[in-house]
């Protein structure tokens, strides 16, 4: 009887252990913009691109580091739970608040927006072999200049 109740003890520990890690968001890591599968509308393409998302005490965070066509650099970052609540955003001038609703087990549509207005919507799926994230995003720019884009991402 104590041999079986150390076998469903351990059992036990091991199925939460799988279960924590299974729940883990599959976006959490580095990854790299492959410019030769994204697509700018009307563009142009920054030259990189770089995302990093790391767990935080907030749910999530994210840091953007772009170098635009132009050379220039910057960096965007926010902290957020995936909840459909807006979150801010630091460092972007077309959006200052994101929300991310969740879909599927793969995939959470985006919300951006400026000053309570929604600015840009999309979503933002990682593959089923977690090796590409692919951001898709419609919208309005700062100023004033519409955009469509589909970003896709190597996992570094």
């Amino acid at each position: 009887m104590q041999t079986l109740f150390k076998a469903l003890t351990v059992g036990a520990i091991l199925a939460i252990g799988t279960g924590a890690a299974l729940a883990a968001d599959t976006v959490v890591g580095m990854w790299k913009l492959n410019l030769a599968k994204s697509t700018y509308s009307p563009g142009p393409a920054p030259k990189s691109q770089t995302r990093t998302y790391a767990e935080s005490v907030q749910g999530m965070s994210v840091t953007i580091k772009t170098t635009a066509a132009d050379g220039k650099e910057s960096t965007t970052t926010t902290s957020f739970k995936v909840d459909g609540k807006p979150y801010a955003v630091t460092g972007n001038p077309d959006f200052d608040m994101v929300s991310l609703t969740p879909v599927d087990s793969s995939t959470t549509h985006i919300i951006q927006t400026k000053a309570g207005a929604t600015v840009a919507t999309g979503a933002r799926t990682v593959s089923k072999d977690g090796r590409t994230l692919t951001v898709a995003l419609k919208g309005t720019r700062a100023n004033g200049g519409k955009f469509d884009e589909v970003l896709v991402f190597d996992k570094q």
